[in-house]
């Protein structure tokens, strides 16, 4: 089970600020992804493909990076 916490425009984009999904245990920033494209439509897409996400206290976009219990979703911020 992978905690997910969503932060700024991407908390906003699927209405909520954490979530649990049950994912295998070499689950990529990959496939996370596409998981969360699947739950929330396209259109979370373009918006997936600009986040950062803190996995494991380091920030990544590598698509390979394996996710550990809990992943923030970082999107791009303004002013700082």
């Amino acid at each position: 089970m992978v905690e997910i916490r969503y932060f700024a425009a991407i908390a906003d984009a699927v209405g909520k600020a954490s979530e649990r999904f049950d994912l295998p245990a070499d689950a990529t920033v990959a496939d996370l992804r596409r998981v969360l494209a699947g739950a929330y439509g396209p259109d979370l897409g373009p918006m997936l493909k600009v986040c950062a996400f803190l996995v494991d206290d380091e920030l990544t976009r590598d698509d390979a990076t394996v996710l550990t219990s809990r992943v923030d979703v970082l999107p791009p911020f303004a002013g700082g």
